[in-house]
């Protein structure tokens, strides 16, 4: 497997006096490409801390983190932000599509703002919709679509730039349970495309099972690492 992500005693602090907290403490992690990673731990833990330090979304404290080998020590905001358009795809909670967009521009907007433009543009945003089954569903905007249909759109929209990684931050939180089995299994089965590492923060234990690795974060800490055996997704995706 090769390194995605690779971070090396990363830590964050936020805030100031009195009040500042260490949320992320020394921790180690590497995403490598294939794999789906699920990163679980209760609220407060400091998932969402670790998952924007890893996106370049934030900058740690102390520790190197690389990302398909660059380092992004010393990195200006400019940098980072080439490196996130480069490199990185987000799926969030809430979906934040545009309302007034149908699922295809929602999804080229990845690109527009990558400057690319136009009949490949749109074709892109089609090919990628119809990877996540919205290929008859592309002209529909967000009030026509399910809450499990406006989160695949979002995961369009995150892998039309072709990302190396994919950070999902509880993905299936605002879905049901058969909804969010689905998305979990689109992100299980793209990771294994053109070699993503794909990470899941979640709170709900239940989405170990889609996973190649599992860790677990506590206090800002990872506290434990762990390979699964069979993903269950590999079973259910030959149904």
């Amino acid at each position: 497997m090769s390194p995605i992500v690779e971070a090396r005693g990363i830590s964050k602090s936020l805030g100031t006096g009195a009040g500042q907290v260490e949320a992320v403490r020394s921790v180690d992690l590497t995403l490598n490409g294939g794999e789906l990673t699920v990163l679980m731990g209760p609220s407060g833990s400091g998932k969402t801390t670790l998952l924007s330090l890893l996106g370049c979304l934030l900058t740690p404290t102390e520790g190197t983190l690389r990302l398909c080998g660059t380092s992004t020590n010393g990195a200006t905001a400019e940098q980072l932000a080439e490196i996130r358009r480069r490199h990185v795809g987000f799926v969030f909670q809430s979906f934040h599509l545009f309302r007034t967009m149908t699922a295809v521009e929602n999804t080229q907007l990845a690109l527009d703002v990558r400057g690319e433009s136009g009949k490949e543009a749109r074709s892109k945003a089609e090919a990628v919709l119809t990877r996540v089954g919205l290929g008859q569903r592309a002209g529909k905007f967000p009030r026509q679509l399910s809450g499990g249909e406006q989160q695949r759109v979002a995961i369009a929209r995150a892998l039309v730039a072709e990302p190396a990684l994919v950070l999902a931050d509880e993905p299936t939180a605002a879905l049901d349970t058969a909804n969010g089995q689905a998305i979990m299994e689109i992100l299980a089965r793209l990771a294994k495309e053109r070699h993503r590492a794909v990470l899941v923060v979640t709170h709900d234990t239940r989405l170990a099972s889609f996973a190649d690795r599992v860790h677990f974060i506590e206090d800002g800490r990872l506290i434990s690492d762990e390979r699964t055996a069979a993903p269950v997704h590999r079973l259910r995706s030959r149904a």
